[in-house]
């Protein structure tokens, strides 16, 4: 199995690190987190102008038609950055929830081209997830209601619906509880065909998230490796001890194991392989694993300095913590893996757990 990235993807990331290192730099996370909607209209709007809001929108409706594995690099950067903006919910999850919609549908005819242009942010909600992220802000809410039969699925406006923001330890990422009255007028997909879309936007979400928290991780291990270079102690770099050298090299392990699990679901996912949710979910538990692990020992080698609101490492661990239980915290997704690793005749060791499992 090839995962080496191609020279426009890899310029592609590039590009979207070079731009998020100014637009979103620690400083001005922080001034956006202390605001009462914690978004920066500014921030939004150079978003959309270097067409990060198109990327998944069909090159018909005025985007670029990326996919699962574009995105894989994209969701590492928006975590190692922390950008306080919901652009993955909306340009990667939301827009992929339309996309599946049959050819012709007013909703993909009337959203999509919007979407595109970055004039609108919708907001997707799933059974899995009890609160949905950005709704307060959102022009359109795509909700599911779940019944014995399946899944349907509801595009709203924010009007239709009683929304109610809640608190959370990462003040850019704003929550929010949703009550509405499902009807016919909003229904966009019926049971059968809403299952379908509940589904395959469970595995999307937990892969985005999943991409984050391998960034967060990074961010965390690189701030820590430079506080550690600083900070001394008996008159040396604390880097320099072999017990700190430990620590942060666990990190570094976690996170380079996790990345070949990554890639390998967001393949699983682009290729609409029938094992892609046992790939996900894999892939989440070890990006959790790892930013939890980086998080973990960062605020051990910072002295537990990292917890104040001077020090940057901070703003990272609190969004790790977060991301860890959305789309499925990690009982669901040992679950899911637990389905497959123990069912009778499973596929199992050499030549198999990973390649075909």
């Amino acid at each position: 199995m090839d995962f080496t990235f191609n020279a426009d993807q890899q310029a592609f990331r590039d590009s979207v690190s070079r731009f998020l290192m100014v637009e979103a730099a620690p400083e001005k996370l922080r001034d956006i987190w202390q605001t009462d909607v914690g978004r920066s209209p500014e921030m939004r709007a150079k978003i959309a102008e270097q067409g990060l809001t198109a990327l998944s929108v069909p090159e018909d409706f005025g985007g670029l038609g990326l996919g699962d594995v574009d995105w894989a690099l994209m969701t590492q950067e928006l975590g190692y950055f922390a950008i306080p903006d919901s652009l993955a919910d909306s340009a990667y999850l939301a827009t992929g929830l339309l996309n599946a919609l049959p050819e012709g549908h007013e909703l993909r005819q009337t959203w999509l081209p919007r979407m595109a242009d970055g004039r609108v942010r919708v907001a997707v909600g799933h059974a899995v997830n009890p609160w949905v992220a950005d709704a307060h802000l959102a022009d359109l809410l795509l909700l599911p209601h779940v019944s014995a039969a399946g899944t349907q699925w509801h595009a709203l406006t924010p009007a239709q619906a009683r929304i109610t923001a809640l608190p959370s330890i990462d003040s850019s990422r704003r929550l929010a509880t949703v009550e509405w009255t499902p009807s016919e007028a909003t229904r966009i997909a019926d049971a059968e065909s809403g299952q379908v879309l509940a589904d395959e936007l469970l595995d999307r979400g937990a892969l985005n998230v999943s991409g984050q928290l391998l960034g967060l991780a990074q961010r965390m291990l690189d701030l820590t490796v430079d506080y550690a270079a600083q900070r001394k102690q008996f008159g040396k770099a604390i880097g320099s001890f072999q017990a700190v050298k430990h620590q942060l090299a666990d990190v570094v392990t976690k996170i380079e194991f996790a990345k070949p699990v990554f890639y390998r679901a967001a393949c699983a996912l682009a290729k609409g392989e029938p094992n892609r949710a046992v790939r996900v979910s894999h892939a989440k538990l070890a990006c959790a694993e790892a930013a939890w692990l980086a998080a973990r020992k960062g605020i051990q080698v910072h002295g537990a300095m990292g917890y104040t609101w001077e020090v940057d490492l901070q703003m990272f661990m609190k969004r790790a913590w977060v991301l860890d239980s959305a789309w499925g915290d990690r009982t669901f997704h040992k679950a899911r893996l637990a389905d497959v690793l123990l069912a009778d005749g499973a596929p199992l060791g050499p030549g198999n757990t990973f390649l075909n499992l």
